[in-house]
């Protein structure tokens, strides 16, 4: 069987804008290790001819092909990082080839912020499809896709692989930067340097509750949090309303609080922050979490998908998230060691080389052959 996964290239690409651009590679690495399948080709969407420099480097072969010179060079194609042209796809199911949706982006979001907030968005002809996968946070948008798209729909494994992490912390380490939390063994309780990462273009994951979070776990104990960094929010600090939410902050009064620029997880963290403070709706999983968990940082998190990890509050519940926080402070030193290995042991589970992950790809890809199989047969 023959691959091809659809990613979108345009000028000054990196796999770091988005988890995305590094599923793609992940969900390749798995596919290049199953023996039935015979060659994985990347479906260029944009106007780039190469892939970002980090994508070549960890997965070296992978050709990058115009989706006109992919006809003849696969039998699945799979719409993941970038949208397919329709009329080629109606041609490859003409030929007897098959057409996966791998949705992984949150699908009611991407439907409904675009309407009502003006926004641009992609969108293609619903009926394109064979089937549609989805990730486990999407779980419940399945009747919604099935109306939508007159197709099924199957859940598929989230994974990841600390190989794009390590590699940006061995060139931050160069730069005589630490990545990775370093204890403090004094008795003490810490003084965060808090992070909040979020996007801030989406009600999904915003800064606002993290915000939140931290005001209430400085008014609790102002020693506990030395300072806020909010990444991706310099450009709401004119609007009016997140104006108010800032002003309203004893963390903005006391100068404790900062707002910034995008910046990638492992340059930042090893210069700025020891914690990190997150929230999110209905879009659980995020390489985000994952990369906190693997450099053993304070992770305060939302996210029932690591309820078992990091430091778990329950949906909008900002007292909870601010007592997590405190007991990071407290705790989080001495329980080090205890909570990187209970890191790892999840991460593991989500390993594309981990033998339960390529039996479920396998699954669903041998099932897509077996149908294309009865359809020739019955021609």
């Amino acid at each position: 069987m023959r691959i091809g996964i659809s990613v979108l290239t345009h000028a000054g690409h990196s796999v770091w804008e988005n988890g995305l651009g590094q599923n793609v590679f992940y969900f390749a690495q798995l596919l290049r290790a199953l023996p039935f399948v015979t060659d994985v080709v990347l479906i260029n969407c944009g106007d780039q001819p190469s892939l970002p420099r980090e994508a070549e480097e960890v997965s070296p072969g992978l050709r990058l092909v115009p989706f006109r010179e992919a006809t003849d060079l696969i039998d699945v194609a799979i719409e993941m990082g970038g949208g397919l042209d329709v009329e080629w796809l109606d041609y490859l199911r003409a030929l007897g080839k098959k057409i996966v949706f791998f949705c992984c982006g949150q699908p009611y979001a991407g439907l409904i912020e675009p309407s009502v907030f003006r926004k641009s968005g992609y969108f293609s002809r619903a009926q394109r499809c064979d089937e549609i996968w989805i990730l486990s946070k999407d779980r419940v948008f399945k009747p919604m896709l099935q109306t939508l798209h007159r197709c099924p729909v199957f859940e598929v494994p989230f994974l990841w692989d600390p190989v794009f992490l390590e590699r940006r912390a061995a060139l931050v380490g160069s730069a005589g930067f630490q990545f990775g939390y370093e204890p403090q063994f004094n008795g003490a309780p810490r003084a965060f340097r808090v992070a909040i990462f979020e996007p801030n273009i989406s009600v999904l994951k915003c800064a606002v509750i993290p915000m939140l979070v931290c005001e209430t776990a400085f008014r609790a104990n102002p020693t506990a949090v030395d300072h806020v960094h909010v990444l991706n929010s310099v450009q709401m600090q004119a609007h009016p309303t997140f104006a108010f939410l800032l002003r309203s902050l004893d963390l903005d009064t006391q100068g404790k609080i900062h707002l910034d620029h995008r910046h990638d997880f492992a340059g930042y963290m090893s210069q700025y922050a020891d914690a990190v403070v997150t929230h999110q709706w209905q879009n659980e999983q995020n390489i985000l979490y994952l990369d906190a968990l693997y450099g053993g940082y304070p992770l305060i998190h939302n996210s029932p998908w690591l309820d078992d990890v990091g430091y778990y509050y329950a949906d909008t519940d900002i007292e909870g998230g601010a007592r997590e926080l405190l007991k990071a402070a407290c705790n989080h030193d001495a329980g080090h060691n205890a909570y990187v290995r209970a890191a790892r042991a999840f991460l593991a589970q989500l390993s594309p080389h981990a033998e339960h992950n390529r039996a479920r790809y396998a699954q669903r890809l041998l099932h897509l052959d077996s149908t294309r199989a009865k359809q020739e047969a019955a021609c």
